[in-house]
């Protein structure tokens, strides 16, 4: 009841911040920046007048939110399982790291939506096209950081599983990498960040998902749904990131209380 409580007091801000943009967009009379009633009643007449059965959300808001969402995580997902698999290979091995190190390094410095011209000219629009642009753009801080944490496992956690005659497979799975999950959470955090944000630019190219009605609003000069395609990504990287957050605290347990009690 305490946190449930201190969540409500931190909701404080929602209400002033919309009053403060309420005033002040209406005092400007910026056809650029409409009012939020304005916004959300073009969101609520666009994507959230269907039937109870579907959750309030209308045929076009079923048409594009779960491909975006289905892109986003799959591109994620795949990004997660070849980043966690090549950055821990990498980081137990000295010499491939010293060799593989430049290769993430530049990987991480190239701007994926470069590359964007590069994946239309190979896959052709459409979802292969977008889920790979996806997972190679957000792959990098995922190996990186598997990588580092992979590296910086403690000796001697490492010479009491050869002690006890650990197997290779037993040393992975019950040594190294619990020793590096905290980099490799935040890797991932990172990626679904910068994931978010490649599935709209890769939909620009589309012709379904948020960031394709993101783009036509802006073509056709419809200012409120523009926005309020703006909001519906602001909420779901925020709750995405709140779930995120909720399975790290759940994995991580046992590394916040190795914290707060030392041996």
């Amino acid at each position: 009841m305490r946190k449930f409580g201190s969540g409500l007091l931190r909701l404080w801000v929602v209400p002033v911040v919309l009053i403060v943009w309420e005033l002040s967009t209406r005092a400007m009379e910026k056809p650029f920046f409409p009012p939020p009633t304005k916004i959300l009643a073009t969101m609520g007449e666009l994507w959230f007048s269907g039937s109870p059965l579907t959750l309030f959300l209308t045929d076009e808001a079923l048409g594009n939110f779960p491909h975006s969402v289905g892109r986003l995580l799959a591109g994620w997902v795949l990004s997660g399982i070849v980043g966690v698999t090549f950055g821990v290979a990498i980081g137990r091995s000295p010499l491939l790291y010293r060799f593989v190190d430049p290769i993430i390094q530049f990987g991480r410095a190239l701007p994926p939506p470069a590359l964007l011209p590069m994946f239309l000219a190979i896959f052709n629009t459409g979802t292969k096209m977008q889920v790979v642009t996806i997972t190679f753009g957000v792959v990098w801080p995922v190996i990186f950081n598997a990588a580092d944490g992979a590296r910086h496992v403690d000796p001697l956690h490492l010479e009491t599983a050869r002690v006890f005659r650990f197997s290779r497979a037993q040393r992975l799975f019950r040594v190294i990498l619990p020793s590096a999950l905290p980099k490799i959470f935040a890797g991932l955090r990172l990626s679904l960040s910068l994931a978010l944000i490649l599935m709209v630019i890769a939909e620009f190219f589309s012709t379904e998902g948020i960031g394709f009605q993101l783009r036509l609003a802006q073509r056709e000069f419809e200012l409120t749904t523009m926005w309020g395609a703006m909001i519906i990504l602001g909420v779901l990287g925020y709750l995405l990131n709140q779930l995120f957050l909720l399975a790290e605290r759940r994995a991580l347990v046992w590394h916040s209380s190795a914290r707060r009690n030392p041996a």
